[in-house]
């Protein structure tokens, strides 16, 4: 039997892709950037699996290109909010994501912006390379403390928990969280306390998000919200861009409302390079490396290799989003 034809739209480390390669007729995508959307409708034509990334709007459009012979979409990310889930349902073709083996790495990084964007140290870097470096400064450079601070976390799922453990474990910080379900684990471990968005906002030195982006997520940090937290407070975007109205969280620093803030996504992504975000002082952004680790990237490569393999199989798979219930 001739091996399953396959589209992969970007290289993948060869922890999955080798496996994929092996078992598979599969084209993948070479270049840096993403496949033109044009390019990627005529690349998977006749395609029995796709293994995408978030770059890729993956809607009816793309199914019809694909055939009816698409059995699965492996997508390399925990998110699926590229993907239209209930359109691949309805054909019966399963999506698969790579949930669990990145949740350490992202609240690593979520915990770095956290004390960057706190204690100026990307500003400081700067400072020095600039040459402004004169003398041990009294009043100069002057952060936020986190020990026993108060710290908000948006959607209390596992990288939020892990960011919790480090917060509170390591800086005794009080822990509030806002989520639609409890976590007890999290109420149990840290004594964390579920509050409304409000309170969150209100009683919080720093506010980590780490919610899914959805309809009723997208832009929930906005102009109002940001009004409603101390001036003093720093903000941590480590989940999905569209969770915060940049242009509002632009302004939310530099007119004083915020102290600082810590992306590793943004709205759009990458920013325009004279988006006014970047100019700003109280500002540190990442380009989206919460899961860039050895283990991580190669945990997902491995998952995302055996949710395809096993959709093409007619398997149940791995990490099955839209598994029957």
């Amino acid at each position: 039997m001739p091996h399953p034809k396959v589209f992969v739209t970007r290289r993948i480390p060869a922890a999955g892709l080798d496996r994929v390669q092996a078992a598979c007729q599969a084209e993948v995508w070479p270049e840096q950037l993403p496949p033109p959307r044009d390019v990627l409708l005529n690349k998977i034509h006749g395609c029995d699996g796709v293994l995408t990334l978030l770059t890729e709007k993956v809607d009816a459009e793309l199914m019809d290109a694909a055939g009816p012979q698409l059995k699965v979409i492996s997508n390399y990310a925990v998110g699926f909010n590229n993907i239209d889930v209930m359109e691949a349902s309805r054909r019966g073709i399963r999506v698969g994501n790579t949930p669990g083996v990145l949740t350490e790495a992202t609240a690593d990084l979520a915990f770095a912006l956290l004390i960057a964007a706190a204690r100026h140290v990307v500003t400081g870097h700067r400072y020095v390379l600039d040459g402004q470096w004169k003398t041990w400064e009294p009043l100069g450079h002057i952060g936020q403390d986190l020990c026993g601070k108060t710290l908000g976390i948006v959607g209390m799922g596992r990288i939020g928990y892990a960011m919790a453990k480090k917060c509170f474990g390591g800086w005794e910080m009080r822990v509030l969280y806002h989520d639609h379900y409890a976590n007890e684990a999290a109420e149990r471990d840290f004594g964390a306390l579920r509050v409304d968005f409000d309170t969150l906002l209100r009683e919080s030195d720093f506010v980590s998000v780490h919610a899914d982006l959805n309809a009723t997520t997208q832009g929930m940090f906005n102009a109002a919200a940001f009004k409603k937290m101390k001036p003093t407070a720093v903000f941590v975007n480590s989940a999905r861009g569209p969770l915060h109205v940049q242009a509002d969280l632009c302004a939310a620093l530099k007119n004083g409302d915020l102290f600082a803030a810590g992306l590793d996504v943004t709205d759009p992504e990458p920013p325009r390079l004279d988006d006014p975000l970047l100019q700003l002082p109280n500002v540190v952004i990442a380009p989206h490396i919460a899961s860039a680790t050895v283990s991580s990237r190669n945990g997902m490569a491995e998952i995302c290799a055996d949710n395809l393999l096993l959709g093409l199989e007619g398997k149940p798979l791995r990490s099955w989003v839209n598994a029957p219930s």
